[in-house]
């Protein structure tokens, strides 16, 4: 966790740096406004941190301000810096090959003052076109063939959804979209891969009451991420619990015999010193290859002692970065981001881009989703 805070404000006060200085060489900050708009940058740098403190003393009002102020302005500044960044790389290859072809190509560049309003243009319009992006859920529909499902079962519809972050900015409005959604995907098992919960909100129980309108036949599970962690394992735990979960840690169910699933812990359970589960080879490696077996895991990591020892798994936390081009930063360590994968016959893999969103409500070509999964008889 501490790794964690000090690289993000690292590169998050780097960004603020960015910003000052792009800001400063267009001649937008006079020498009279310099240090009210530091001391702004320095705010909106705390603002993360403004909005925990503020959550946890209960003034919910206010952090739930502070949160839509702060998280928006985070969204825009990383548009902000990845344009201003993308047309400074610009003007560096233009000018190596002015240097290696002896010519000018300053009137082949925008003037600090006008790459700034051309970076604000584009980076304002992306957050917009983000933000209602981010409100459009789509469900996501994959089959699945297998012989392992009982007699007289044909079909089994498995509804995953992952990463939904319900806390000071997804609300009622939101979460009412989504049970909406699921309802009428008509699940018989509801899975939640992680990240269900992000804020103080055990006494939110209007809201996990909302998940008592979908009743699955062969029920709901749910798996910890690390933001269940992060906000504290007993306040997720009463919120999941509430809204009609089971919580699988390190534990498996065989709902109806039909199917078998099991669940583990994020890895942060580690960070934060707690109890966690084994092995995930532990785990599955008694279950009856002769019952499909659906592995729930938070992050996209395939434990290679583990292939073979189940049929799906159902992933999610990397949102396929949310906001472009942090995609590419994320597919650095999770090369499957989204989307079902075949691990070379030993299994399958899908990964959710994530059903909420975390920190800026900004989702930039990574539109959120909910999974139908249907296993249908081979």
């Amino acid at each position: 966790m501490i790794l964690f805070l000090s690289v993000f404000l690292l590169l998050y006060g780097g960004m603020h740096c960015y910003l000052f200085v792009r800001a400063r060489a267009a001649g937008l900050i006079p020498d009279l406004a310099i240090v009210p708009f530091a001391l702004f940058l320095l705010l909106m740098i705390s603002a993360p941190f403004i909005v925990r403190y503020a959550e946890r003393s209960n003034l919910e009002a206010f952090a739930r301000t502070a949160a839509w102020a702060g998280y928006l302005w985070l969204g825009w500044l990383f548009l902000f810096c990845f344009f201003s960044l993308a047309h400074d790389i610009y003007r560096g290859l233009l000018y190596i090959a002015g240097q290696v072809f002896h010519r000018n190509p300053a009137d082949m560049t925008l003037s600090p003052f006008n790459a700034f309003v051309f970076s604000l243009l584009l980076s304002l319009s992306a957050s917009v076109y983000g933000y209602f992006e981010a409100l459009y859920i789509r469900t996501e529909h994959i089959k699945i063939a297998t012989s392992k499902l009982p007699p007289g079962i044909d079909r089994l519809k498995i509804v995953q959804i992952s990463d939904l972050h319900i806390g000071l900015i997804i609300r009622e409005k939101r979460v009412r979209e989504v049970i909406e959604q699921v309802k009428r995907a008509g699940p018989d098992i509801l899975v939640s891969t992680g990240d269900l919960v992000d804020g103080q909100i055990c006494s939110y129980n209007h809201l996990s009451d909302l998940f008592s309108e979908i009743r699955p036949k062969y029920g709901k599970y749910a798996i910890t991420g690390n933001h269940e962690f992060y906000v504290g394992l007993n306040e997720a735990k009463c919120f999941i619990e509430n809204a009609g979960f089971i919580l699988l840690r390190g534990q498996s169910v065989s709902p109806g015999n039909v199917i078998t699933i099991a669940g583990v812990d994020d890895p942060a359970v580690r960070q934060m010193k707690l109890p966690g589960t084994g092995a995930e080879k532990d785990l599955l490696s008694g279950l009856s290859k002769d019952r499909f077996r659906l592995l729930l895991k938070h992050r996209p990591l395939i434990d290679n002692n583990a292939l073979g020892l189940f049929d799906l798994q159902l992933s999610g936390h990397v949102h396929r970065g949310q906001i472009f081009p942090f995609s590419i930063l994320t597919w650095l360590y999770y090369p499957i981001q989204s989307g079902l994968a075949d691990l070379k016959g030993m299994g399958s893999l899908y990964v959710s881009r994530g059903t909420g969103t975390w920190g800026p409500p900004i989702r930039f070509l990574s539109p959120p989703e909910i999974t139908l999964i249907e296993l249908v008889r081979e």
